[in-house]
């Protein structure tokens, strides 16, 4: 799906994943709802991104990366030292995606890097491993990212990951920025398809079950963890490269019914209180 939008490196991504298939997305036999969750994972990625700008630092740290490649495409635009992480048979993929890109024309033909850009394995909850990846980053403050961590935490795993993430903030100061304020919802049927292989998995993993059950849910469960929230992204669709797909595949009943669909998600920049 991300292979559809504009974010940087996806459609390569995809390419590769499905190789030597050839990657046919065949945009316009797409259903509405397909166009719904690929905007949902475009703006996901944006909004982090929002809440980046202007910050100060560049010391950054993504965790549970999965195939975003938001750090090689940073580190062609800016002096960030960035270090990238997942866990070990992932990274073992993605570092191979890496080097097919570093050796291709889109990056070849890109400004030559100004940044440090690497990939680490890492458990985001092994606090000795965590600590480790940390201090490889030069002194100064860090922004720690993510996006599609928690939904998969039980409530002892976002404690701990909480805080690894909150001990590192206090030493060095810095910004959480996530995108994993998921929350509980009872759905139209008519806007769920539960036979899909992506709906299948998240059930698999009792991801609704691991949601936050409202915003002042997730408010408070940070409170208790050590952070302040700083500032939410607000959402901007109109700048989004699937929204013109979406807006083709539904007509006007449809469009309707998905701006009545209540919030689901939101990405928030947190800190640790003083």
């Amino acid at each position: 799906m991300k292979g559809l939008t504009s974010i940087p490196f996806a459609r390569q991504a995809a390419e590769l994943l499905i190789a030597p298939k050839p990657f046919s997305p065949e945009i316009e036999n797409r259903q509405p709802m397909f166009w719904a969750r690929v905007i949902h994972f475009e703006h996901r990625y944006w909004s982090i991104n929002r809440l980046m700008t202007g910050l100060p630092i560049t010391n950054m740290l993504e965790l549970s990366s999965g195939f975003s490649f938001r750090g090689l495409a940073l580190s062609h635009e800016q002096p960030v030292y960035y270090i990238d992480t997942d866990l070990p048979d992932l990274i073992a993929t993605k570092q191979q995606f890496v080097d097919a890109f570093e050796a291709s024309p889109a990056v070849a033909n890109t400004p030559e890097r100004t940044g440090h850009y690497e990939i680490q394995p890492l458990n985001a909850l092994d606090t000795a491993a965590f600590n480790t990846i940390v201090d490889r980053l030069p002194p100064g403050p860090l922004l720690i990212l993510n996006e599609g961590l928690l939904v998969y935490l039980d409530d002892a795993e976002k404690v701990q990951l909480c805080g690894n993430i909150l001990g590192a903030l206090q030493r060095r100061g810095g910004y959480w920025i996530t995108a994993d304020i998921y929350i509980q919802q009872d759905l139209d049927p008519a806007l769920i398809d539960t036979s899909d292989q992506l709906a299948q998995f998240l059930q698999q993993h009792k991801v609704e079950e691991k949601k936050f059950r409202d915003f002042e849910a997730a408010a408070d469960f940070f409170t208790r963890m050590g952070f302040i929230v700083d500032e939410e992204a607000r959402p901007d669709y109109t700048q989004l490269s699937t929204l013109p797909h979406l807006m083709a595949a539904a007509g006007p009943d449809l469009q309707k019914k998905m701006r009545q669909v209540p919030k689901m998600q939101a990405t928030w920049r947190l800190r640790a209180k003083p």
